[in-house]
């Protein structure tokens, strides 16, 4: 027969590699979430909230040089910077379709759009010694627009791919950057201004022709088809 003592040995034992097994396995679970937690580096992108409304895209029409508002619904942010990329890169994607009337090659096209408050403030004139006499002379800094303007500059980050991939020509450059002008007067028209950079620097033009240094007043950029000339009929020769 066991003795008493023994058997009471025996179940503290066991009592206590059941405990030292539950404890092992809580550790292992809670190693395991702090392991897994530090491998998932997705970052976790912002809620934005998106809702159907009406728009007026300016489409561009290659064979009359023409450009036609087009009212269509689209899914659009509400912050206006990410939903003035997302118009355009809906107006730019019309124009990848089999059936545009202005061809352009699919992909990227606008990186960014940047709203900018009106006049912009020149730096604050600084004081400077003169080289000639060592006093101190006022320099006074050049105004950034002569008028003044007010509204709003909208700055348009176009994407490298769609430069270099841009049909060339001076109609077809300029019906791009009228489609996009006035795509964004009509949906966004507290803006006066419109300028162009390509992958955040200036660019000269857009595949040629196109201006991208100036700035563009945003208006409406509505264009009707140019009617084709008839030919002149020729003077009949005067018989002596």
């Amino acid at each position: 027969m066991i003795p008493r003592y023994q058997r009471i040995l025996f179940w503290s034992l066991v009592g206590g590699i059941f405990l030292m097994a539950a404890f092992l396995i809580h550790g292992c679970r809670q190693a395991h979430k702090r392991l897994t937690a530090l491998n998932d580096a997705t970052p976790i992108a912002a809620p934005t909230t998106a809702s159907t409304q009406d728009v007026t895209l300016y489409l561009a029409n290659d064979a009359d040089g023409s450009i036609a508002p087009d009212q269509q619904q689209i899914a659009l942010p509400q912050d206006p910077t990410l939903r003035a990329r997302a118009l355009l890169d809906h107006l730019l994607g019309e124009y990848s379709l089999p059936t545009s009337a202005h061809v352009l090659q699919s992909g990227p096209a606008v990186d960014d759009v940047f709203f900018l408050p009106l006049p912009i403030t020149t730096p604050t004139p600084t004081n400077t010694l003169s080289e000639t006499t060592g006093l101190p002379e006022q320099q006074k800094a050049a105004p950034t627009h002569s008028t003044k303007p007010t509204g709003e500059l909208a700055v348009v980050n176009l994407h490298g791919s769609f430069v270099e991939n841009h049909p060339s020509g001076i109609q077809v450059e300029n019906l791009t950057l009228l489609s996009i002008i006035g795509t964004l007067h009509a949906a966004f028209p507290q803006l006066t201004e419109v300028r162009f950079l390509v992958d955040g620097q200036p660019h000269d033009t857009l595949a040629g022709h196109a201006d991208l240094k100036r700035i563009y007043p945003a208006i409406d950029t509505t264009t009707t088809p140019t009617p084709p000339q008839p030919e002149a009929a020729p003077n009949p020769q005067e018989t002596p």
